[in-house]
């Protein structure tokens, strides 16, 4: 679900914390993850980011803790709220790794980013013994640290970026607390589908009954789409399931800016799943295209990941901000042919005013709706057809920036959310938007 940047605060503004004003009814939340939330680089930490603002913008005190190993420098900018962890500290706006582990690994990740990026995705295999890395739980030692942390700064709530920081709710002290486990996916069917697919996994294992354990160690479940939320009630029927999509805002293109004709749009990371969908498309769809006039640009990693691109296909990598690609765009594409969750590029696509040719794969989740800007493409030859169908007379931008204000604003996806911290505070007035 990795995607292109977008421009976020920079490292040298003050922290945002610092202006946050605290009022009586203010919750402390503790987020507990092993990345930092940011905008702009993948599905999920875009999700937490958001979640983050929307706590803050209500006036609560969110406390990032950060467990593992996974930093991008040893010294990174970050201002969006107060950082700790067994392996790093927070100091104004930055955040300083001071284990040795973690200075390693964030200089080996800043040097293979240096390198090809097929050669960069050898080493990685290499060294996880996998083709896919769904995440590594946390440690023991290190929910132990959260325990004593949490003993210490007394939150409210506790916030878990996957099931793979549920094994901190297991630490004493923890589990009396309210806490919500924001699931993103369904790890344990990602997991099969890759298997299936021939793909080595890490957790070399990860079965329902494991997911169902972990996932109930939680008070509440946050869901990132109804069909999951179906799930984890059958998996899960004592505890209180919610959904929790990406919040999304309509952003028309502003005056002057004209569409390139026949312009093809695909932003991704250079994970497998996108990699895996993009052969298949310039090998299956593509051909059907030639002799079109059809041009693709490919933004994020994933263009760089692959190589002997056809004719047509442009390499952007990453850029500081997509609006203007997006709004230049005629038509996105989401070729993918193994995933799970909510593929929250497809509602960049959209709130931006393009429509998307996806492949079922691509749609799990999507709120229904007669007017959707998802057309959806089974087999190659349905594909190439839509495509072709659909840059004849492109729709206009205003379906699809209607189908984000119908379904995905802040209000409709944080309400179940705001609903699981009612119950701590008895914060009978606390909005929702």
């Amino acid at each position: 679900m990795k995607k292109a940047s977008r421009k976020t605060t920079p490292p040298d503004a003050p922290p945002r914390h610092a202006a946050l004003a605290h009022h009586p009814g203010a919750m402390r939340v503790a987020f507990i993850t092993d990345e930092l939330p940011r905008p702009g680089t993948a599905g999920h930490l875009a999700l937490n980011f958001a979640i983050i603002e929307w706590l803050q913008g209500l006036g609560h005190e969110v406390e990032i803790l950060l467990v593992g190993h996974r930093l991008p420098r040893p010294v990174e900018g970050y201002a969006l709220a107060p950082v700790a962890g067994p392996h790093v500290r927070g100091f104004g706006g930055y955040v300083v790794a001071v284990s040795p582990r973690v200075i390693v690994r964030s200089v080996a990740r800043a040097l293979l980013r240096r390198l090809p990026a097929t050669l960069a995705a050898k080493i990685r295999a290499a060294r996880h013994g996998a083709d896919a890395v769904l995440g590594s739980f946390t440690s023991a030692a290190d929910a132990a640290w959260c325990a004593r942390h949490a003993a210490r700064s007394r939150p409210d709530v506790l916030l878990l970026d996957t099931i793979f920081r549920a094994p901190v709710l297991a630490a004493p002290g923890l589990s009396g607390l309210n806490s919500v486990l924001i699931t993103h996916d369904l790890f344990h069917r990602r997991h099969r589908a890759l298997r299936s697919a021939g793909y080595r996994v890490q957790p070399a294992q990860l079965s329902r009954e494991e997911e169902t354990a972990l996932a109930g160690r939680a008070r509440h479940i946050a869901a990132i789409q109804p069909d999951e939320a179906k799930i984890f009630a059958d998996m899960c029927p004592a505890r209180d399931i919610f959904l929790l999509p990406m919040p999304a805002s309509p952003a028309p293109a502003p005056p002057g800016i004209e569409k390139l004709p026949r312009r093809l749009v695909f932003i991704g990371s250079a994970s497998l799943p996108n990699l895996d969908g993009l052969r298949w498309f310039f090998t299956e769809v593509w051909p059907r295209l030639r002799g079109q006039g059809i041009t693709l640009d490919l933004i994020g990693d994933c263009g760089p990941a692959l190589r002997g691109l056809p004719e047509g296909v442009t390499r952007l990598g990453r850029v500081d901000d997509i609006s203007p690609l997006l709004h230049r765009a005629s038509l996105a594409i989401a070729p993918l042919r193994v995933g799970s969750g909510l593929k929250i590029k497809l509602l960049d696509y959209a709130r931006h005013g393009l429509f998307t040719i996806a492949t079922p794969a691509s749609l799990n989740g999507f709120a229904p709706d007669a007017a959707s800007p998802f057309i959806e493409a089974k087999a190659a030859d349905h594909f190439a057809r839509a495509i072709v169908k659909q840059l004849s007379a492109p729709p206009p931008p205003g379906a699809a920036l209607a189908y984000i204000s119908r379904h995905y604003g802040t209000g409709p996806s944080f309400a179940g959310l705001a609903r699981a911290l009612l119950p701590l505070k008895g914060h009978a007035d606390l909005p929702t938007a």
